[in-house]
């Protein structure tokens, strides 16, 4: 904004001028005190709280004061009306005018000026010409009295790349969608919009103005992907052009507004020695988990939503060596592969200009057909489960994917229950038997309650016992309960078991010592 403020220092006369006399006016944001905590618990829940439990809230809600003080992403937290519905939120007269006023700003630029033939759902690309371009012409509308800027600097700053964002980019969430912190963001209707940093969910305080505000934003971001989205297509699912997950849903099966969540790609590829440094999992770990994956093993990569199951899949990939061939399939492309002898493929969903459907059940059979060493699957959510499988146990070895399950036995039972959604009448204990035959290994990725991501399982899938898999544990996450500054304590190591498939891994230059596997702690 060096360039605005040049421009501005120029003209600070007939801004002050055409502050006398504005044809529309921008309320600036009051500084509202964040949310008490306490006074916001009503009757006799308030009542029954204890001392302990409301001392932590008052310390909380402290911490969350002190945190949004300059913060760049997160703003103070107004206090709303109570007849105003929870899950609703509310924007105050001040906040909706300002924002009123930038959008009528920003339209009147793009329509009048930048790009009078593109619609206003369409994204503009922002160059530095027509960034130029535009701050001259909110220099003239603040000349003529047309528009009244914030007094403070501070805010000024804030006020113009608002209006930039909303010519240019996406609103609201372009500072989310650019700034480093941010992993994923979530919006809940046009006034509540969370955001994840550092593992931990916030509300950030930034709003839209309206529904139409937010369904605005969504076309933009989804209209030039030839996706649809409007009330005879109101869920959508995308990829945006730098790789992150978007979802959105729209009315009326929105209920609260139209909501939408996306997951940001990282710039950065991590590797092992990252999760390493962040704790994920130890050393020896790691050492093994290199073997397992250079020793052809069969891995399912088990964890929650947000565990990190697409990043362990990355870091793991870095083990592939380089002569070997794989095809990587997925709904949305986030794998991030260095080798060059890979084939990446992606799901296609059906357009009015192109209705055919791609599904990964689809790529995983052409995938069989491309020559692949390895396959990986971003993840498993139905009937291409079973075709995975089957290429598991039919000369892929050391192919990866990626299931939803809370632990190494859900993850099983998730596995059949995928498998019998294939449409294929097969006995349960013949699908077990195929799922022992084709896994080797899971790897359970955890997102614990401090917002820490771990690996807490390394488990061998060990063959059938009667109509039981057997599964054996390698090493694991041992939880000790939390420590004074909130953080998990405990440890990774060894559950005191060695795996069947050593001489496998002997084969492929991975002598692994005992001591690697001794048990260094008790449960």
């Amino acid at each position: 904004m060096a360039l605005f403020r040049s421009k501005q220092a120029k003209k600070q006369k007939t801004q002050q001028a055409g502050k006398e006399n504005p044809a529309f006016t921008t309320a600036v944001s009051k500084a509202i005190a964040p949310n008490d905590l306490i006074d916001s618990t009503k009757g006799t829940v308030q009542e029954s709280l204890t001392p302990l439990l409301k001392a932590k809230q008052k310390k909380a809600a402290a911490e969350e004061t002190v945190s949004r003080e300059n913060h760049p992403f997160l703003r103070p937290l107004g206090n709303e009306p109570e007849d105003v519905g929870r899950q609703r939120g509310y924007l105050a007269s001040d906040q909706q005018a300002q924002l009123k006023a930038q959008i009528q700003t920003a339209d009147i630029i793009r329509k009048k000026v930048l790009a009078p033939d593109l619609s206003l759902d369409l994204p503009l690309e922002r160059t530095e010409a027509l960034e130029d371009k535009a701050l001259d012409t909110i220099v003239r509308l603040i000349d003529k009295g047309r528009l009244t800027p914030p007094e403070k600097e501070e805010d000024q700053e804030r006020f113009f790349e608002d209006i930039l964002n909303e010519i240019f980019g996406f609103g609201p969430l372009e500072r989310f969608i650019n700034g480093e912190g941010v992993s994923e963001i979530m919006v809940n209707g046009p006034y509540i919009i969370f955001v994840e940093i550092d593992g931990r969910l916030h509300e950030t305080g930034h709003k839209f103005l309206d529904d139409d505000h937010v369904e605005r934003i969504i076309k933009r971001i989804v209209l030039p992907l030839q996706r649809l989205a409007d009330s005879e297509n109101p869920l959508v699912d995308a990829r945006l052009p730098d790789g992150s997950r978007f979802n959105a849903v729209m009315r009326p099966v929105a209920i609260d507004g139209p909501s939408m969540s996306i997951r940001k790609f990282s710039k950065n590829r991590l590797n092992m020695d990252n999760l390493l440094k962040f704790n994920s999992l130890s050393d020896n770990m790691a050492y093994f988990l290199e073997a397992i994956v250079v020793g052809r093993q069969n891995i399912v990569v088990s964890g929650g939503t947000g565990s990190g199951k697409t990043t362990l899949i990355n870091c793991l990939s870095g083990f592939i060596p380089e002569h070997e061939r794989t095809v990587t399939i997925e709904d949305a492309a986030e794998l991030q592969f260095w080798q060059r002898n890979v084939v990446r493929l992606e799901t296609k969903k059906p357009t009015p200009n192109t209705p055919r459907e791609v599904s990964i059940r689809d790529c995983v059979k052409n995938a069989l057909r491309m020559r692949p060493e390895r396959i990986v699957v971003g993840e498993c959510r139905g009937g291409e489960t079973l075709d995975m499988l089957q290429a598991m146990n039919t000369g892929h070895d050391g192919s990866m994917t990626t299931v939803h399950a809370n632990d190494p036995r859900s993850c099983l039972s998730r596995l059949e229950t995928l498998v019998l959604m294939s449409g294929e009448e097969l006995p349960v204990n013949v699908v077990r038997k195929q799922i022992a035959g084709s896994v080797n290994f899971i790897v359970q990725a955890s997102r614990l309650r401090d917002g820490s991501r771990k690996i807490t399982h390394i488990t061998e899938v060990a063959g059938m016992e009667g109509d039981t898999i057997v599964l054996n544990d390698i090493f694991k996450f041992y939880d000790e309960g939390d420590g004074e500054d909130g953080k998990i304590k405990g440890g990774h190591a060894s559950a005191g078991l060695r795996p069947t498939c050593e001489q496998t891994l002997k084969q492929y230059g991975y002598s692994l010592p005992a001591s690697l596997f001794m048990k260094t702690r008790k449960k």
